[in-house]
Order: C-alpha cells, then sequence, then structure tokens
C-alpha cells in the first residue's frame, strides 16, 4: 500500500519557506510533506522529522536518504522536547497532517481496518508499555456507558447506545479479540440502510482510535507548545480529518488572531478539489488551515 499525502502542494506552499530555512514535520509518515519541502528548495533546508510510529520512521528513513532530515520517534505533542533535543530554538515551518496513513490502515497489524482479523490495539506506536490503553481494553473492560459516550462523543454515531449495547452482550459471551469481530458485532447493531457510502463501523473505530491515542488531548496540548517555537513570521499548517479536530485548530487559531499574536493566512479552511477526491477518496472530509505568527 502507497500513501498518498492528502493536500500535499497547498499545506507546503502554504508555509511559504525559504532556503536555509528549519521545517518540522511534525506526523512524518512516509515523509511526504518533507519530501516535497526538500524538492522545492532544491535540499537547502533542515528538517526535523517526528512520528510515535516505529513503522513510520522506518519508512522515512527509506524514502529521505538526505543529511538535512533528522529523525525523532515521539508524539508530536512532546515537539519542544523534541527541538530542544536537536538543539534548535525555533523554526520557520509547522506542518501537522492529522490523518491515519494508509501504511497504518493496511498493512500495521493493529487493528485500524475493519476488514482484518488483526488484534484489536489501535496504537499509533508500535511499541507498548505497560500502561498503555488498547482498544481490546476499551471494548472488553470499559462500562457500558463510558463506551457510548467515546463513541458518540468522539465518533459522532447516533446509534452509539445501541452499539455498545451490542458490544457488551457479546463480550458477555467471549471476548472480542479482533477488528473484525468488532466490525461484524457493530454492524449487527445499527439499521443497514443509511450507509451506502461508508462502513457502519467507520465512526465507531476512530472514536476508539481517537480515545485510545489521546488525539484530541495530544492537539490541544501541542498547538501552544508549536506556535511558541516559531519564528515570527513563521507558519503553521495543519491538515484534519475530523470536525473535532478542526474545531480545536480553528479555536485556537481564531484566539491568536484575535490577540494580535498570528494572522490567518486560511480565513476558510482549504479542501481538496474534485479531481483529488476522485483520485483518492480517503481525502474528502480533509480540511487545511494556516497561521502565521507575527
Amino acid at each position: 500500500m502507497v500513501h498518498t499525502t492528502v493536500l500535499l502542494h497547498e499545506a507546503v506552499d502554504g508555509l511559504n519557506l525559504k532556503q536555509g530555512s528549519v521545517f518540522v514535520d511534525a506526523t512524518l509518515n512516509a515523509g511526504g510533506h518533507s519530501q516535497e519541502v526538500l524538492n522545492k528548495l532544491d535540499g537547502n533546508v533542515r528538517v526535523i522529522g517526528i512520528d510515535v510510529d516505529a513503522d513510520a520512521i522506518v519508512r522515512a528513513k527509506e524514502k529521505l536518504s538526505t543529511s538535512n532530515v533528522t529523525f525523532f520517534q515521539e508524539n508530536f505533542r512532546n515537539i519542544d522536547k523534541v527541538l530542544d533535543q536537536a538543539g534548535v530554538e525555533c523554526v520557520d515551518g509547522i506542518i501537522f497532517d492529522l490523518g491515519l496513513s494508509s501504511n497504518q490502515i493496511e498493512e500495521s497489524g493493529r487493528g485500524f481496518s475493519f476488514k482484518t482479523s488483526e488484534p484489536l490495539l489501535m496504537t499509533m506506536k508500535k511499541d507498548l508499555q505497560s500502561n498503555d490503553i488498547t482498544a481490546h481494553e476499551i471494548v472488553n473492560s470499559w462500562g457500558e456507558e463510558s463506551i457510548a459516550d467515546i463513541i458518540y462523543g468522539y465518533g459522532e454515531d447516533r446509534f452509539a447506545r445501541r452499539i455498545a449495547k451490542a458490544i457488551i452482550t457479546a463480550r458477555e459471551i467471549k471476548p472480542i479479540e479482533t477488528a473484525e469481530q468488532l466490525s461484524e458485532i457493530i454492524a449487527s447493531a445499527v439499521p443497514k440502510f443509511g450507509f451506502k457510502k461508508i462502513n457502519p463501523a467507520t465512526k465507531t473505530f476512530q472514536a476508539i482510535r481517537i480515545a485510545v491515542n489521546d488525539e484530541l488531548g495530544a492537539i490541544k496540548e501541542v498547538l501552544p507548545k508549536a506556535f511558541a517555537r516559531l519564528n515570527h513570521g513563521g507558519r503553521i499548517s495543519i491538515i484534519s480529518f475530523h470536525s473535532l479536530e478542526d474545531r480545536i485548530v480553528k479555536r485556537f487559531f481564531k484566539e491568536k488572531s484575535e490577540a494580535g499574536e498570528g494572522r490567518l493566512i486560511t480565513k476558510k479552511p482549504i479542501t481538496p478539489s474534485s479531481q483529488e477526491i476522485a483520485e483518492n477518496p480517503r481525502s474528502r472530509s480533509a480540511k487545511l488551515r494556516i497561521i502565521e505568527k507575527i
């Protein structure tokens, strides 16, 4: 599976980087944005690549064979620590691509896809610690109300309570071990109508993944840190795929703009063209927002 980077040119061009800039790819994945930056500036740029997924770091190192790139296996919420380790005080541009990559969905073996018999992990990082939450723990140990709240709050699924009840009923018979099992339980709990475009398990899987990785908490934590480490005139590009993510970004950018600390480069979010959506249907929900530090 080859991952297609969404809104690639728009996100990179929007940073307005110059020769000699310092750039942070905060969600490195396979290195699509970093490669575009290096190509655009003929390699005359310092790239700091961050990803919590060890597999992503391996993919990026294969793609970005250049001495100008420094790799960090870390959660982007710790961008301040990464820059300290890199010996960098401020940077000229930062990109966050908050979407799940095709590689993670199809090849991670961690249960992101509901079409597989992979174990229910849904963790962004490959190397788990004893205190890390997994999807298996949520669906097999958490209470019905908590599961329903996650599905409704993060997945915005109107059938959240029915799905949660079906999960509790199923796990009383036997533990839910695989992504495919969970998908079948969800499908049995909801009406057959209304799911022509997406699988009925899509929103629940998305919600559980967000909870497992504390994705919204990470975004809230990293935004002020990232903005603080921008040079004046530096920019942040953020591509989100979920309304809750976009809401957090929009609110933070608005606060910085109203405080006179930032200038909104995108008054309204940039969305993929009809051609990009046709070529990559997973891009359809993407929104790009860009801010410049004054």
